[in-house]
């Protein structure tokens, strides 16, 4: 979604602190229920596809790299950058879907988003400190080194279930749940409020279910619990596929018609919590699938999404998104999903391994390192500088 270009303004500036929410996130409602205008933007931006989105992998793939391999190679930049990154997705959906992008969207493009990265980054590492003494100390060696050492309390991977639980709460509140019912307050405060209640559903499944290890003098602190690390990220990566399938590749389909607020959220919930555990049995149980390389699978499918429904907008949708639309994007995602996941594996499996695995690698690079790179690029730099135009307030959910 295309913003019109703005100037700086003052009273922009302090408006965005007191705006509310809309009724139902842009993304998911129906073309009916749109302006003209709205619709008429819609469709001048899916025209400029699939060469926005193309151009748009010229900038995506560097950060890609960068975030894959940048810290002294694959197993360096998995065991530091994956916690940050983790810890820092929820402050990320809080600033471009709960705040549209306030502070930086009263600033000019390029700086805007600069300034809302800046504070992404610096709540990412706020957000680990205090991931890092849920499981453990506060031991800054044991956050930006890729081997600490004995006595250190590694944020990889011990932390990482309690990240990916906040990202995953934080999701099923803002597209699931439409926001609801903090929509209702300043979208300042409804933001803060998310991040909070999704931390405090973080909290909840780790001192109540996670089980944590922990060996004398590793600097973390033993946690018993019904589900180990593997078994919660396996579940979180299942259910992150589900909540991008319906609600970012689909749009909300089937869901986004209904016309009553409380059955979208009962029946979306009822579908993402009983698709991720029909999945998750069907992998785990039947087909007898390692934990970790459900992540790895589940975790390609995810940045295949955000792909195709992101940085292409659903090239193969019209503003209408007609049924065979929805098969085609589906198929799309499955099998650019697939060829991520096959072919990161391959290359990963060839490497050595000591910290970290080739199956954690994977799920690190699809969704830690490309995901983050094309929300960056779309939802926070608003594909700047490739256009000059940003996004229209109010719309930034369906970018």
């Amino acid at each position: 979604m295309q913003r019109q270009s703005r100037l700086p303004s003052e009273g922009f500036f302090w408006a965005r602190f007191f705006e509310k929410l809309p009724e139902q996130p842009t993304v998911t409602t129906p073309a009916h229920r749109h302006t003209p205008e709205f619709l008429e933007a819609e469709r001048a931006r899916l025209a400029s596809q699939p060469g926005l989105g193309l151009a748009g992998l010229l900038v995506v793939i560097p950060i890609a790299v960068l975030f894959a391999v940048g810290f002294g190679g694959a197993e360096g930049s998995v065991v530091v950058f994956s916690p940050l990154i983790t810890f820092a997705l929820p402050a990320l959906a809080m600033v471009a879907f709960w705040w549209e992008d306030w502070p930086g969207s009263s600033l000019r493009p390029g700086w805007s988003g600069l300034i809302d990265a800046l504070l992404v980054a610096a709540a990412g590492i706020v957000l680990a400190v205090i991931g890092q003494l849920v499981v453990g100390r506060f031991d800054a060696q044991g956050i930006f080194d890729s081997d600490p050492g004995p006595g250190h309390a590694p944020l990889f991977p011990a932390a990482l279930p309690l990240g990916l639980t906040a990202f995953t709460a934080m999701l099923q509140l803002t597209l699931v749940w439409e926001g609801w019912p903090l929509k209702h307050l300043p979208r300042l405060l409804a933001g803060l409020m998310a991040l909070s209640i999704s931390w405090g559903v973080a909290l909840i499944v780790h001192y109540m279910a996670y089980d944590l290890p922990a060996v004398p003098d590793s600097g973390l602190t033993m946690q018993e619990g019904s589900l180990s690390g593997e078994d919660i990220s396996a579940l979180l990566a299942v259910c992150g596929s589900w909540q991008i399938w319906i609600f970012l590749v689909w749009r909300g389909w089937p869901l986004h018609g209904l016309q009553s607020r409380w059955i979208r959220i009962v029946m979306g919930n009822v579908l993402v919590v009983t698709g991720t555990a029909l999945a998750y049995a069907l992998l785990s149980e039947a087909a007898e699938m390692e934990k970790p390389l459900i992540v790895a699978c589940a975790a390609g499918f995810s940045s295949a999404g955000i792909v195709i429904g992101m940085l292409f907008e659903g090239t193969f949708r019209s503003h209408l998104s007609r049924p065979q639309e929805r098969v085609i994007t589906l198929a799309a995602t499955t099998v650019l999903g697939v060829l991520l996941t096959v072919s990161l594996l391959a290359y990963a499996r060839d490497l050595t391994w000591s910290e970290a695995t080739a199956e954690a690698w994977v799920g690190h690079v699809c969704v830690n390192a490309l995901g983050l790179a094309v929300i960056l690029h779309v939802a926070v730099f608003h594909r700047w500088p490739l256009d000059d135009k940003t996004t229209d307030p109010g719309q930034s959910a369906a970018r």
